[in-house]
């Protein structure tokens, strides 16, 4: 349900109806837009009359909310979501922001080259996993808290943001002092226990859609994070597994427009992970700013040739150098910037 304040409600006004609602049984979300407060209440309880609510002192409209998520859908925050970094840059403004990086820390070389070249190309933040769930368990895993304090220092040293990925709750703590941005990986999606906990973390979460989620799923699994009061949650579509075999997955761009339909949420768009082929990578790129992406997650190695994964989709410092161009062509053509 939502409860929609009048713009002239005072404090007092909005806390007597967030009481009131807790005093029904109800969690209740606070989002304060320019002209409005709008509180979400989140229960199982269904035997009420919204008249009950409508003429309490500041109310302007209460909705029953039919969809099964309550405080990632539109109405929650009509406005849309801005997710703002330590460094102040903003995700799901007008800008496109890039992070870009190598698949996995190899080396304190590879990624202080990998930072250089990105940064140097308008990059803002430093993707790079330090923990790694492979297909095999006989590949590269990552160097795990090595790697953590190498993105630290790479990311303070060439002014970047750090972007890693975490696979269980256990690592959080350990994460915490060295990333700015925690990723849920494909896999993880529907890893409530994980969700439950990213939840009551203070710092953005991107989460990426499951290989074989439905758009409806994967807002779902944001709902589990939002729930825990954490508000700072960027989307990602990264490909999701169909019939095609060309590709490693196929891109679903068209989910960029629909999320932004039915969601605040900014949301990412992966075609590195969404095609698993370097030549496609750029294309798919330019697409999804075309389609409203507020956010590009791309995967960039010194030696592509010579990573120990994902190399075939991780582009070369001057095709890196040239996408980031021809973004910068594309994104004023739909009212945003690089």
């Amino acid at each position: 349900m939502i409860v929609a304040m009048w713009e002239t409600a005072s404090e007092d006004q909005i806390q007597g109806v967030t009481d009131h609602l807790m005093k029904m049984g109800f969690a209740v979300h606070r989002t304060t837009g320019a002209r409005q407060t709008v509180l979400a209440a989140v229960g199982k309880r269904i035997d009420f009359d919204i008249r009950e609510l409508e003429v309490l002192s500041g109310v302007q409209t209460v909705h029953r909310i039919s969809a099964p998520y309550k405080l990632v859908g539109r109405t929650f925050n009509s406005e849309g979501t801005i997710v703002k970094l330590a460094n102040g840059v903003e995700i799901g403004g007008k800008e496109v922001v890039v992070m870009a990086g190598p698949c996995s820390v190899e080396s304190r070389e590879q990624l202080f080259a990998a930072a250089d070249i990105v940064r140097r190309a308008g990059a803002k933040v430093l993707r790079g996993g330090a923990f790694k769930p492979r297909s095999s368990p006989y590949t590269f895993q990552g160097l795990g808290e090595d790697a953590l304090k190498l993105l630290r220092e790479a990311g303070d040293r060439y002014g970047l943001m750090v972007i890693s990925e975490v696979m269980e709750i256990s690592q959080i703590e350990l994460m915490m002092p060295y990333v700015d941005i925690f990723q849920v990986g494909a896999r993880n999606m529907q890893n409530f226990n994980l969700l439950r906990e990213l939840g009551k973390v203070r710092k953005p979460v991107l989460m990426k859609r499951g290989i074989a989620a439905t758009i409806e799923e994967m807002l779902l699994s944001a709902e589990y994070i939002m729930s825990g009061g954490n508000y700072q949650i960027i989307l990602c579509e990264r490909g999701i597994r169909t019939f095609e075999t060309y590709t490693r997955n196929t891109l679903d761009i068209s989910a960029i427009p629909v999320v932004h339909k039915l969601s605040h949420l900014p949301i990412t768009s992966d075609p590195s992970h969404g095609t698993g082929l370097r030549d496609k990578v750029a294309p798919m790129a330019c697409a999804s700013v075309a389609a409203g992406a507020d956010a590009l997650l791309i995967e960039v190695h010194p030696s592509p040739d010579e990573a120990l994964s994902d190399g075939a989709q991780s582009l070369f410092p001057e095709q890196f150098a040239e996408l980031m161009e021809q973004l910068r062509m594309i994104a004023p053509a739909v009212g945003r910037t690089i």
